[in-house]
């Protein structure tokens, strides 16, 4: 047995769900948050930064405080996105593997709401949704909310900024007796007037792991850049990256959509994800991303709060957040579990005067990023050209009289002799295009 765990205060059915998944040490949230969900009454207000092992710290002793005789919905946690939604559920559902007759389900948005109406219809124990669905749920009367004895928010500070009509709904329309427990990595004054407004007098509020996040194994730098060379600063940097794993940010849906289609013509390994997708599309890009098949995610700041993934090395800001706390989120998403992780911010000139607010607001020191020169830009961009050629497919449809003319003009080259004849051909074509006058020196990508 995992005798941490278990001075904690933690079943053995449960421990043996945490052996299964390989969690042996609790964090220090864990230690902390653990017992006093477990053996005290009041409202509780965890303060913790993400990749802290936050999900292990409330889904654990509330899964241990569910009352298996009784058949009512007992816990609600609510989460800001349909994927954080679904990786808790499946998280709880993994560490009760081996304990018996709990009932969780999930009701997020993005897919069909009748399935859910039907699973509701059976035993549920706790409910993992987000507030949008729920609320739905709420007014068709297929779940009542009326009798539950816990509410938790994960990534509090989110919810209330993204969906505070809906969180305020839900709260009103659970009973004053109900216990109710917020986990955030900030506490933004939004988070402040919820806490005053719905929770008791005697709420506790815990802070763990909550060193500066220029002590938690992430690098914080920044690059300054023309406007017209933006993108070429980031495909330099991404081809020094490559064969790791990152999340690129940016602040629009149409920014994602428009950077990850520059991407796919490059031949990046990369998808995107932002609200307006599809459930199922988004489930697709971050099942491939989990999994490894793409090395690259393009995303919004709302969409990227269900990712939990290890071994993120690295974090780019292609716009700079509008809050302090987007930019917590953000580059949290790398250095998790006590790896290393690096987070780079694009910026233009103008932008550079708001790097000592981050500074001075979060308690992190933001380093120059060495600038690619533009001989490193050249090679580059002919190692892109190089890499797209080569992840191009056949056209089966060249008949073969052409294609043996064409051998015939090649037939007499060595290897090295043809590619240096395409390099030569592809440099000067570059030189000539550069040559130009410009006509995008106002385009931001």
């Amino acid at each position: 047995m995992l005798q941490s765990f278990s001075k904690l205060g933690i079943n053995n059915q449960l421990q043996d769900g945490l052996k299964a998944l390989g969690i042996s040490e609790p964090t220090d949230v864990q230690k902390k948050t653990i017992p006093i969900i477990l053996n005290q009454q009041e409202d509780l207000v965890v303060l913790a930064k993400t990749g802290t092992g936050k999900t292990v710290a409330f889904g654990l002793p509330l899964l241990q405080l569910i009352n298996t005789e009784n058949t009512t919905l007992q816990a609600i946690i609510l989460a800001p996105t349909r994927e954080l939604g679904h990786q808790i559920c499946n998280n709880l559902e993994a560490f009760a593997k081996h304990s018996s007759n709990i009932s969780i389900a999930s009701i997020c948005g993005g897919i069909p709401i009748k399935p859910q109406i039907e699973r509701l219809k059976t035993t549920t124990h706790i409910v993992v949704a987000t507030p949008g669905r729920l609320v739905d749920l709420v007014k068709r009367g297929a779940i009542n909310i009326k009798t539950i004895k816990y509410l938790l928010l994960d990534e509090a500070d989110e919810m209330v900024s993204a969906h505070k009509e809906a969180v305020d709904s839900i709260i009103k329309d659970t009973p004053k007796t109900r216990r109710t427990m917020l986990f955030t990595a900030t506490m933004p004054g939004s988070i402040k007037q919820l806490v005053q407004n719905y929770m008791s007098k005697h709420v506790l509020q815990i802070e763990a792991d909550m060193a500066t996040l220029g002590h938690q194994g992430i690098t914080h730098q920044y690059v300054v850049v023309e406007p017209i060379e933006k993108l070429e600063i980031l495909l330099h940097f991404l081809n020094k990256k490559e064969g790791q794993r990152g999340i690129i940010f940016c602040k629009t849906k149409a920014a994602v959509n428009k950077l990850a289609k520059k991407l796919a013509i490059n031949k990046f390994s990369s998808g995107a994800i932002h609200g307006s997708l599809t459930q199922g599309i988004r489930d697709r890009i971050m099942g491939q991303f989990r999994a490894g098949y793409i090395d690259i995610l393009v995303a919004t700041d709302l969409a990227a709060r269900g990712i939990d993934v290890k071994e993120i090395a690295y974090v780019v800001n292609y716009h700079l957040p509008d809050t302090y706390e987007a930019y917590v989120h953000r580059s949290g998403r790398t250095a998790r579990a006590g790896a290393k992780g690096l987070s780079l911010s694009i910026i233009q000139q103008e932008e550079l005067e708001e790097i000592p607010d981050f500074e001075n607001e979060l308690g992190i020191t933001f380093n120059a990023y060495k600038k690619a020169d533009a001989e490193s830009i050249e090679e580059n961009n002919g190692l892109i050209w190089a890499k797209k050629i080569f992840k191009t497919k056949p056209n089966r449809n060249v008949s073969e009289d052409f294609k043996a003319q064409i051998k015939t003009i090649f037939h007499h080259l060595t290897k090295d002799e043809l590619v240096d004849k395409i390099l030569a051909n592809y440099l000067a074509q570059s030189k000539s295009v550069v040559s130009k006058p410009e006509t995008s020196k106002n385009n931001k990508n």
